[in-house]
């Protein structure tokens, strides 16, 4: 009988997200086997029973897919999933919390073309603030403009400490040069407007984090994405589908642009799409993260 593929889902959340196992079915996966409240000690044993039971063939069309809200721990789970593995029962493994690795890489990916081609600028030569930049998305936004060669700053609204305490887990973490600051003013925003080339929004959807009057300081800025599709919009003057579209509102910034999170999202859903299929199409088992995520959205 002809092996089907299976897409086994660890989540240590209570509910497994419906938006991956619409992706999963998407890709072409022929199963997909959701696991909810998966702890790091659970992993290990969970992959060893995926692999020891289809045998060669069987692994090859066997993927593991890592979700949840915590990055640190996201990775973690793969690092154990791939300790359990025994050649030749190996399969791939992605990793993609809150699909944070895939968005974010969508959303600098789309910010550094915009910037060549706008300003004829690299990440290497500017300085980015993330908005919003301790949830998922954002940190997974600073760590990967930071490793491509950005000054980033992680900004929080509610807590300076809370900022600066991701930014020293993930620098340790990954290697990178995250910085932490508060932005819960009008005045913080602007403080950090006027000094920022690419500006990253990935705050909660629904809420208006830039408005027109913060943006009217901004002297330097060339590109700002915004992931928010929910109105109203995280940045003020930015449309869901803009892709390099003026920024009205930044008059004090000549010729930046912005991009929208409907432009953005296209290319993160044809990246996670892309990442899905690769797991069972490749012959040499995969481990996938938000490095792997960056240098295929590059390539979208």
């Amino acid at each position: 009988m002809e092996k089907r593929s299976i897409l086994h889902m660890f989540d240590p959340m209570p509910h497994n997200s419906p938006f991956d196992i619409n992706m999963a079915m998407d890709a072409g996966y022929d199963v997909m086997m959701p696991y909810s409240n998966v702890k790091l000690e659970d992993v290990h044993g969970l992959v060893q029973d995926a692999i020891f039971s289809r045998g060669p063939a069987g692994v090859k069309l066997t993927g593991i897919f890592i979700g949840g809200r915590n990055l640190g721990l996201a990775m973690d789970m793969m690092e154990c999933a791939k300790k359990a593995m025994v050649p030749p029962f190996e399969v791939s493994v992605f990793a993609d919390p809150s699909g944070a690795f895939t968005t974010a890489a969508a959303l600098v990916a789309c910010v550094e073309k915009q910037l060549k081609e706008k300003h004829g600028k690299t990440l290497k030569d500017c300085h980015g603030v993330v908005f919003g930049g301790t949830g998922s998305v954002g940190i997974a936004t600073g760590i990967i403009a930071s490793l491509a060669g950005a000054d980033i700053t992680l900004t929080d609204h509610l807590s300076v400490d809370t900022a600066l305490a991701v930014a020293k887990e993930y620098n340790a973490r990954f290697g990178c040069a995250l910085k932490g600051t508060l932005a819960s003013s009008e005045a913080d925003k602007a403080r950090l407007l006027a000094h920022a080339d690419i500006v990253f929004c990935t705050s909660k959807a629904g809420i208006q984090v830039i408005n027109a009057d913060v943006l009217e300081d901004a002297k330097q800025l060339k590109v700002a994405g915004d992931v928010n599709a929910v109105p109203p919009l995280g940045i003020e003057g930015i449309k869901r589908s803009d892709m390099g579209t003026p920024l009205i509102h930044a008059v004090n910034s000549k010729g930046a642009v912005g991009i929208g999170a409907l432009a953005i999202g296209n290319i993160k859903y044809q990246l996670q799409n892309l990442l899905l299929k690769l797991m069972v199409e490749t012959d040499k088992p995969l481990y996938l993260d938000f490095r792997d995520a960056f240098t295929r959205a590059r390539d979208l």
